[in-house]
């Protein structure tokens, strides 16, 4: 049996005080001057440790406060309040939610699946994918047990263009294999779509991949100064033209689908041949674009990355496909070709927890990208100031590289854990065996759909 993959993760403080769910509301007026207060019995000394907080310009009670309830009870003139903190509820938006970001932050400080023992208050199903359900019927079988059990469960993934057979002569292969690239988990960092982007925090990322063992997608001019970390490292191209023997050192590159992209990509492959290139494409369902990635896959691409927008939806189509959709659509089109074994497919845009990675998968992707959550692990708010010009709230781009790193990797490591959470609970022991694994999975409008198309479907 092959060595578990495992990454050590470490406690890494925040910088900056965060922002709370609850806060507290401590009326004064009334207070009785009991002799024994029972903020003095705060077990977690909320209110000892208690400061004002310039950064967050606010009380940082609400981040120590465990919402244990002990002091609102025990007070006798009811003085003491638990309320939803207002600067809480406007984190974020409606993808990248508060209990998103809170979650990401806790992950990234601890390392630690996030567990909740009140239960799950919330809507039934809901948009993207909160409209999926995956199968966890192996559940009550003890030696699935992702982190614990005995048996081996691999998140290992391959990369490149793959033979649908092999040919031999006697005992010598005649099949030329291309070049490919294996990662122990699917996940790439990719680009961001916002943020004070420095070379502190593009290094704090290239750091975590060659932790990680995966790839981080990069802009060129932030690669040439990151040479230290190239094998882990995936210069963007955009549509520029570039020497192939400058990428020495480089095990893949991306470039931008544009009307010479099979011309440049037909230049690496004959002054590289080793070198893997991926084409990043805007994530569309039409026939054209799909169309388009065929045509990619045979001139040569060794991977197809589709980029949805950062709220996971068709880049700037008013209501688009969420990206669940537009994979499974992509899938379907690729088995229908007889190609999906050949080609390796990665998504990216509106990916912001752990089960999202095999939701994804399960649609049909073989890979993902990650970009805001790393963001968040580095402790973004997902305000977009930076997009105005304005103030980093938390000055983004002064982080330290190592902290950084430590950081997206307890992040990582969190999210790895509950891949094999997941996995285990669906009796799946290869990753590679997730993608497009659609009779895993329920989607509500496929459910909506078979229930009521009989009743509802002859009506206006």
């Amino acid at each position: 049996m092959p060595t578990k993959y495992h990454i050590d993760v470490h406690p890494t403080a925040s910088r900056f005080p965060t922002i709370g769910r609850s806060g507290i509301v401590d009326w004064g007026e009334g207070c009785l001057k009991c002799a024994q207060c029972v903020k003095h019995a705060c077990i977690y000394q909320a209110y000892r440790d208690r400061f004002f907080s310039s950064d967050i310009f606010g009380d940082t009670i609400d981040e120590l406060c465990k919402s244990c309830f002990r002091c609102v009870q025990g007070c006798p003139k009811r003085l003491i309040h638990k309320t939803v903190n207002p600067e809480w509820e406007a984190l974020g938006d409606d993808v990248y939610t508060p209990e998103v970001i809170t979650i990401t932050w806790n992950q990234a400080q601890s390392g630690k699946i996030p567990v909740s023992g009140a239960g799950y208050g919330g809507a039934f199903a809901g948009d993207g994918f909160d409209s999926m359900w995956t199968d966890m019927s192996e559940i009550v079988r003890p030696t699935r047990d992702g982190i614990h059990g005995r048996e081996y469960i691999s998140t290992v993934v391959d990369i490149g263009r793959r033979p649908m057979r092999l040919e031999f002569d006697g005992d010598r292969l005649l099949t030329q294999l291309a070049p490919s690239i294996r990662i122990p988990i699917p996940i790439i960092f990719d680009l961001f779509p916002f943020g004070r982007l420095s070379s502190a925090l593009w290094r704090a990322v290239a750091q975590a991949a060659a932790r990680l063992g995966t790839l981080a997608i990069v802009p060129r001019a932030e690669a040439s100064n990151l040479d230290d970390l190239a094998a882990n490292l995936v210069p963007y191209l955009g549509t520029d033209r570039v020497d192939p023997v400058s990428m020495k050192g480089y095990r893949m590159v991306e470039i931008a689908d544009s009307e010479d992209a099979l011309l440049r990509m037909a230049t690496f492959k004959r002054a590289r041949p080793d070198l893997l290139v991926s084409v990043r494409m805007k994530a569309y369902s039409s026939a054209e674009q799909i169309g388009r990635v065929l045509e990619l896959h045979e001139a040569g691409a060794d991977m197809i990355h589709y980029v949805a927008d950062e709220r996971g939806r068709e880049p700037g189509v008013e209501n688009g496909l969420h990206v669940k959709d537009i994979i499974r659509e992509v899938h379907r089109v690729l088995m229908t070709e007889g190609l999906r074994d050949e080609i390796t497919f990665m998504c990216s845009g509106g990916l912001g927890m752990a089960e999202h990675v095999i939701k994804s998968m399960l649609c049909g992707a073989n890979l993902v990208g990650v970009d805001v959550p790393l963001l968040i692990a580095l402790e973004c708010r997902v305000c977009r100031n930076c997009r105005e010009g304005g103030e980093c709230p938390v000055r983004m781009e002064k982080i330290d590289p190592q902290w950084g790193s430590r950081r997206i990797v307890n992040l990582v490591g969190a999210w790895h854990n509950q891949l094999l959470e997941m996995m285990g609970a669906m009796g799946i022991r290869e990753a590679r065996r997730l993608r497009g694994e659609q009779g895993r999975v329920m989607f509500m409008e496929d459910l909506e759909t078979d229930t009521f198309a009989q009743l509802f479907g002859g009506r206006d």
